[in-house]
């Protein structure tokens, strides 16, 4: 019985990027539980999930459109170092930023001017603008519970 939009289901995966590295596996973990449709998983993903069988396995390029979406000039923002109080910045780190509407977002510190005046952040997802490719293989179809 193939997944149909609604379905639980459970799967392995492995994610790479174009160039072959590995972002993401399930390999040593429990399958990735979600129910298609629900907007829990990638769209392309859960696109990728319709029609697999139990034991089914599939290869599929997912468009950053269908992924994390573009990435963002504007997302990428100079902040004051003052900012950031008494902790010290450092490039590559991920923060939580508080938005005006109490919301959190993380973002990356990608730059620090020389004279540690400004502070460069990325609000862009780290996969936004990648296309990528998935390995998934439908290990359950959870039945509903009733």
């Amino acid at each position: 019985m193939p997944v149909v939009s609604g379905d639980t289901v459970t799967v392995h995966y492995r994610g790479t990027l174009a160039d072959g590295s590995v972002f993401d596996a399930s390999e040593g973990r429990e399958p990735l539980l979600f129910t298609v449709g629900e907007g829990d998983v990638i769209p392309g993903f859960e696109s990728a999930v319709i029609g697999l069988e139990v034991g089914e396995k599939k290869t599929v390029v997912i468009p950053s459109d269908e992924a994390y979406g573009p990435r963002y000039d504007e997302a990428v923002q100079v902040v004051p170092a003052d900012a950031f109080g008494e902790s010290t910045p450092e490039i590559g780190a991920i923060i939580t930023v508080i938005a005006d509407d109490s919301s959190r977002m993380a973002a990356r510190i990608v730059g620090i001017s020389e004279d540690f005046v400004d502070v460069t952040v990325d609000f862009n997802h780290p996969l936004a603008g990648e296309e990528l490719t998935f390995e998934i293989e439908l290990v359950e179809i959870v039945p509903p519970q009733e």
